[in-house]
């Protein structure tokens, strides 16, 4: 891992170039692999090959679903099954904290999470008054709604002093070429207003330890990170002690001054944030 005060990332042409490096490739989705509409077919050519090098290859996500959801997604796209060997999700490592969250819970999220609670003892409510809990996923309507959208609420939870369980920190996706607010944009504003906040995705701990699990490794030297969201796989990356592949092209590409593929460029954003990656590229390929 190179100190980001003292060198630029090197950029590479293609995953080939470094693959053969690592036992373990711990790999983002949403930005990287596909950008909610469809698959990025070089990002999959591209983890194939490396499986078939021998690296092990975990797909690690903010997703506030699990994992067997994600993975229908994927399937939905066409995403071969033999671009990974796993994937863990903000999802999985939320249900943890669920189990010993205070109830009942009020949820903020879309109705496509709900499985999040499945199986699980506990009791959620339509009614914000009566929580003594609150979950956020996403916003009920991330088509429509901004975090401005729920000041009102945020106050209400804040008067009542709930903790607040975030399941995926991202603050923002691609869905296609637009950005999409997330459930850590929720979570930011309510911390922001005093609230404590428990996260469960990157950067955090607990879901590097599930990927270290999974991927059947220990020795952080030889395992690689890839992902597009500075303040969540670069952070997380970082923190964990990982070797880091940033892709620029993602949501953070108007960040680089128009210029992605500059080395230069690239070292001087990740500084100013106290950041540092090994390699870049624009596309994973």
């Amino acid at each position: 891992m190179q100190e980001a005060s003292l060198a630029a990332p090197r950029r590479i042409n293609g995953l080939s170039e470094i693959a053969g490096g690592y036992d373990a490739i711990f790999c983002d989705i949403w930005g990287v692999v596909h950008d909610g509409l469809a698959r990025h077919a070089a990002a999959e050519r591209a983890l194939v090959a490396a499986r078939a090098g021998g690296a092990k290859v975990v797909l690690i996500t903010n997703a506030p679903r699990q994992a067997p959801g994600v993975i229908a997604q994927l399937d939905t796209f066409g995403f071969s099954r033999e671009a990974y060997d796993a994937v863990v999700t903000s999802g999985d490592v939320t249900r943890a904290l669920i189990g010993r969250a205070d109830g009942p819970l009020f949820h903020i999220g879309p109705a496509r999470d709900v499985d999040l609670f499945e199986g699980l003892d506990v009791e959620r409510l339509n009614d914000p008054a009566a929580a003594k809990s609150v979950i956020t996923t996403g916003l009920f309507d991330d088509e429509s709604e901004t975090p401005d959208d729920y000041r009102d609420l945020i106050a209400a939870f804040r008067q009542n002093d709930l903790p607040m369980i975030c399941a995926n920190p991202d603050i923002v996706v691609h869905r296609g070429e637009r950005l999409i607010y997330c459930g850590g944009a929720i979570a930011w504003a309510y911390e922001e207003a005093g609230g404590t906040v428990s996260m469960a995705g990157k950067p955090y701990p607990p879901i590097y330890a599930e990927a270290h699990r999974l991927a059947g490794t220990g020795d952080r030297s030889r395992i690689l990170a890839i992902g597009d969201g500075l303040a969540t796989d670069i952070r997380g990356a970082n923190d964990a002690g990982l070797d880091v592949l940033l892709i620029t092209g993602g949501i953070h590409g108007k960040d680089f001054g128009g210029r992605p593929e500059d080395p230069a460029e690239v070292g001087r954003v990740l500084a100013e944030k106290g950041l540092s990656a090994d390699y870049f590229m624009a596309a994973l390929g």
